[in-house]
């Protein structure tokens, strides 16, 4: 998730059985395309701003924005913030911050695809923490899914790779993945008792509040150059990808079910390939779309297996 708002399914507080207007298939293709920038958007950032930093700044965008969602809603009862609290360190100072670090590590076509996993991550974790069985077609979709990531990475690896690639940048996307899909899941059983946005909200505040520190130490000791990209760029993943993206997110729940808003999830990739091969020319050869499609439909027979039970 990319980002924290990337909500799984089985967190919605409503799901409904209406037919897909216009309006919201209009939506759902929006915020597809809102989220599936975030990671070309944040290595457009990361060429003048370190990792930390942009997270910090994009955080301390959202948060104001995000407060607005609170409105009318319960507060969050004292007993519940050790909880909110570590999920939050979980989800933004694990794996936002695991997430930058592989974006800056990685081509922007291989983070989106990378990132793309995080359902499938989100299914195996369900079946542990949250005893959901789980089917062989989702075996197989986890699969299919992982066997893409093997041969997109095979190709960049008989090159040099694009300028800033490192050996370690796939692994934190990967952390960034299991990370993040282990919030989602943890976020199920505290969302159910005390609501989505109150947990998304404040489990952000207490996140940023722990990447702080971290963040204005690199700040201090990293050279960096605060430029209208990197701003934008951090503006974006805020309000954009974080704010506006929860909000939509909810608004799409309200009206759709679940399964259905879910599949927003598979033209993710598709987005933040294309963008990403229009601002940094990423190389999208035949072997590149070759593993794309196998994890698309690792993706779509996992979800799909999830959603129809």
């Amino acid at each position: 998730m990319s980002q924290i708002t990337n909500e799984p399914a089985s967190r919605s507080p409503v799901i409904v059985t209406r037919p897909v207007t216009l309006v919201t298939f209009g939506a759902m293709l929006l915020l597809a395309l809102m989220w599936g920038l975030s990671i070309p958007v944040t290595k457009l950032g990361l060429i003048t701003m370190p990792p930390l930093t942009l997270t910090a700044i994009r955080f301390a965008v959202a948060i104001p924005f995000m407060m607005l969602l609170l409105t009318g809603k319960k507060p969050l009862p004292w007993k519940a913030l050790p909880a909110v609290a570590a999920l939050g360190v979980l989800g933004i100072g694990v794996g936002q911050v695991a997430q930058t670090f592989g974006v800056a590590g990685t081509s922007a076509s291989i983070g989106t695809i990378l990132s793309a996993t995080i359902p499938l991550f989100i299914v195996l974790f369900a079946t542990i923490r949250l005893k959901q069985a789980v089917s062989g077609l989702q075996l197989l979709g986890v699969a299919a899914a992982f066997a893409g990531i093997v041969v997109v990475a095979l190709e960049n690896a008989s090159e040099a790779g694009p300028p800033g690639t490192t050996a370690l940048g796939p692994i934190w996307m990967l952390v960034s993945a299991l990370t993040v899909a282990f919030y989602y899941v943890w976020s199920v059983e505290l969302t159910n008792r005390y609501g989505t946005v109150v947990v998304a909200t404040w489990s952000t505040v207490f996140g940023f509040v722990a990447l702080v520190p971290w963040a204005s130490w690199e700040a201090y000791h990293t050279p960096f150059e605060l430029t209208g990209q990197a701003l934008g760029s951090a503006a974006y993943l805020g309000l954009v990808v974080t704010a506006a993206g929860l909000f939509l997110w909810l608004r799409i729940l309200r009206a759709v079910p679940a399964s259905i808003a879910a599949s927003v999830q598979y033209l993710q990739p598709v987005f933040g390939i294309a963008a990403s091969a229009i601002m940094f020319g990423d190389k999208i050869g035949i072997q590149f779309m070759a593993g794309v499609a196998l994890i698309l439909a690792g993706l779509a027979m996992a979800m799909r297996a999830r959603s129809s039970k």
